[in-house]
């Protein structure tokens, strides 16, 4: 007779867990309760909620209205840096509300994200690698996403600056993404496979750039059809805050840029710091990941490590300084959406299931095992401080919509930033001169599927 296989679930240990699962009297109140609501809704803390409030000691003097709303796509990181952009701008425009136009970027960001693809599947051939490689496969999984990084939005700024929203308003194809993605990814997969073929068959690279061209006419136009194509040239109509009539225009998006918001916001003044724990990892050194990035010949995606304490003291004095802070963070662990509350007491798994969730892990281990990485960006306005005058919470300018939290505002705590938090936008003035002599380094290359290369979306 064949031996039984280790690991096997046979039926007396299948008896033992049904066993020990009825003999606690608490697992079948937990089951009750959770088999009729959301079992993380079940686990919100009431204690934490009736200790939290949306009050705090330091404010930006004037937060941009109205909440945003990013709908059925991944555009928060477009979202939150437009959100940042706009709060002096209202202010030096005399404005009540704006909105810049995210479909703008978006725009740009498809057409760009399509080029940047393509050149990166003809760069990976070019060194060998092969189809079935790891980096191949990743770029193949997802060729077109809707998420990015600091560096991403930097790069369409500087080359297609910025439009009202009411001179290029949102389309169902940004509010919904999926269906426009789902069309781009199935042509630049078709596309891919011709480009290698190119590159095995020894094509010529003016052969291979002509057929990325014609490639892009078609990404262009099925981009244009989707989201509509951007004026060249827009005229902005306007009533200030003492209801007169003003008028800008016709101007391009990258003139508004220049004359109207660089003045007041230069994306080119920010630095992106990231917190990675990991001991491969070390502070105070510059990475890049790679073939990460939405611009061929932009400005690549850099990261400077430095400890959480240092990103969160520079969050602060950015905010008592009058200036939000674009962030990054794992926006759905320990979070009530509802309260809109970041922390990380605010569920009680232990009570509910007898072992905690997804805190088992230090924050590095869960880089490590897959079980964390950024997901999410959005803007910090307000910080708090305790008794003993450390950092306590702080306000999130969150872009979806006005449902959640303190009308569309939540609460971060120092203890969720500490774990949940991986990168902050922080103006040159503020940070320290040996932590931007960082950036003068030759940066570290991770590997394409890298956590730290996961976008905000």
């Amino acid at each position: 007779m064949a031996a039984k296989a280790a690991g096997v679930l046979t039926k007396d240990i299948v008896s033992q867990l049904r066993s020990k699962f009825y003999a606690e009297p608490r697992n079948l109140q937990a089951q009750n309760v959770c088999s009729r609501l959301d079992p993380l809704e079940a686990c919100i803390s009431r204690k934490t909620i009736q200790a939290t409030n949306h009050v705090y000691q330091h404010k930006i003097e004037t937060e941009g209205k109205p909440v945003t709303n990013q709908k059925n796509s991944g555009r928060c990181w477009l979202f939150a840096t437009l959100n940042v952009i706009r709060v002096p701008f209202i202010k030096q425009h005399n404005l009540e509300e704006f909105e810049f136009s995210q479909n703008y970027l978006f725009f740009w960001d498809k057409i760009e994200r399509s080029n940047y693809f393509l050149h990166n599947i003809v760069k990976t051939a070019k060194r060998g690698d092969a189809l079935d490689s790891r980096t191949v496969n990743f770029l193949l999984q997802d060729p077109i996403p809707d998420g990015g990084q600091w560096d991403m939005v930097l790069n369409l700024i500087n080359r297609y600056g910025l439009m009202p929203k009411i001179c290029y308003p949102e389309s169902f194809c940004c509010e919904n993404s999926s269906r426009l993605n789902a069309l781009l990814k199935s042509k630049l997969r078709e596309y891919a496979q011709t480009l290698r073929t190119l590159v095995d068959n020894k094509a010529t690279d003016e052969q291979i750039n002509e057929r990325i061209l014609e490639q892009m006419t078609v990404v262009y136009r099925i981009v244009g059809i989707c989201l509509g194509v951007p004026p060249e040239t827009f005229t902005w109509e306007y009533y200030d805050k003492s209801k007169n009539y003003q008028s800008v225009g016709p101007i391009t998006g990258p003139e508004f840029y220049e004359k109207y918001v660089k003045p007041y916001f230069d994306v080119n003044d920010k630095v992106c710091l990231v917190t990675d724990p990991r001991t491969t990892n070390p502070f105070g050194k510059i990475y890049t990941v790679d073939c990460l990035g939405n611009v061929v010949g932009g400005r690549p995606t850099i990261y400077n490590n430095q400890p959480p304490e240092l990103l969160m003291k520079l969050c602060a004095e950015s905010i008592k300084n009058n200036e939000p802070v674009w962030f990054g963070c794992e926006v759905s662990k320990r979070f009530s959406g509802k309260a809109g509350i970041e922390d990380i007491e605010v569920h009680d798994y232990q009570l509910m299931f007898g072992t905690d969730i997804q805190l088992g892990l230090s924050k590095a281990d869960r880089l490590l095992y897959g079980e964390s990485s950024m997901t999410h960006a959005m803007v910090f306005t307000a910080v708090s401080y305790d008794k003993d005058g450390k950092i306590s919470k702080f306000r999130v300018e969150n872009s979806w919509g006005e449902d959640r939290g303190d009308k569309g505002y939540l609460v971060l705590t120092s203890e969720w930033f500490n774990e949940f938090v991986f990168e902050a936008v922080i103006d040159k003035k503020l940070v320290p001169a040996d932590v931007l002599d960082v950036f003068k380094q030759d940066p570290i290359v991770l590997p394409a599927w890298d956590p730290m290369g996961t976008l905000a979306q």
